[in-house]
């Protein structure tokens, strides 16, 4: 059975996400030493030598538009298409990361070894410690437990053509299933597609098997500075500091980076 990561990369005009996926290979490989996929719309062999394999596909095509704080304005957001890596990925076992995941560590090695067809984190919290993610974790006027789409482990077979599957008709059906769960955001997310697919897959139970930790995050008002491969500054201010600038370490520690300005510039500082 082949194992290894997938990435998807579909840059917009404020975010090089490809550049972001080929500096997360580079510390993939070093310490989970697994190949990596990209899923682009780049053909361009010098721009994707980083890969082991390459999925050229179209955009996905959107009028979604996300606001981006650290950019202090709104961007096209093609991330549509999570759905079709059942497809898409050339492995039997992947590991499916956002590109803006940082691999610090090799923890996420334990997912290969577990029995599970399919694997995502069922709660994220914030490195700061504050503000609480606990709005985060749960969405929509039921508050339905959130299940993250920013890493997802899965084996081909029944259970995860059928999740990917659900997600893609929740996609095609967004209006209708945010009106069902009151969901008030209009922008789709994949986080809230795989919450309502693995909800229905397991027959209303809420209780697919997760990711036994929680999704280390760093919110898009952090700043983070690299300072050596796997050790990163933080420096945050929200209203526990009282207006003061604190920071933390992160060392060997992976963790979702959603202020893309920071990690844009760890990895233009690193090419």
């Amino acid at each position: 059975m082949t194992r290894g990561v997938t990435i998807f990369a579909f840059n917009n005009e404020q975010i090089d996400y490809l550049a972001m996926a080929a500096w997360s290979a580079q510390n993939i490989r070093r310490h989970l030493e697994l190949p990596v996929c990209v899923i682009t719309d780049v053909d361009d062999p010098e721009r994707t030598k980083a890969f082991d394999q390459v999925v050229v596909t179209e955009s996905p095509v959107t009028k979604q538009h996300r606001y981006f704080y650290d950019f202090k304005q709104a961007a096209a957001w093609h991330n549509m298409n999570r759905s079709s890596v059942h497809d898409l990925s050339p492995w039997d076992h992947t590991l499916v990361l956002d590109a803006d995941y940082v691999v610090a560590s090799d923890q996420l090695n334990v997912l290969f070894d577990t029995n599970q067809d399919f694997l995502a984190h069922d709660r994220a919290i914030d490195a700061s410690g504050y503000p609480p993610f606990n709005d985060n974790n749960r969405f929509g006027s039921y508050k339905i437990p959130m299940a993250w789409a920013t890493v997802m482990c899965f084996r081909k077979g029944k259970t995860a053509q059928l999740i990917f599957d659900t997600m893609q008709m929740i996609r095609d059906h967004w209006e209708h299933y945010k009106q069902i769960y009151f969901i008030p955001e209009q922008t789709f997310r994949n986080d809230y597609a795989l919450s309502i697919a693995m909800n229905i897959v397991d027959g209303h139970t809420l209780s697919m098997p997760a990711i036994p930790w929680p999704l280390m995050s760093l919110t898009s008002h952090a700043q983070i500075t690299q300072l050596e491969s796997d050790t990163y500054r933080i420096d945050y201010e929200n209203t526990n500091t009282n207006g003061k600038v604190k920071w933390i370490l992160l060392q060997n520690q992976d963790f979702h980076a959603m202020g893309k300005r920071s990690l844009g510039a760890i990895v233009a500082n690193n090419s």
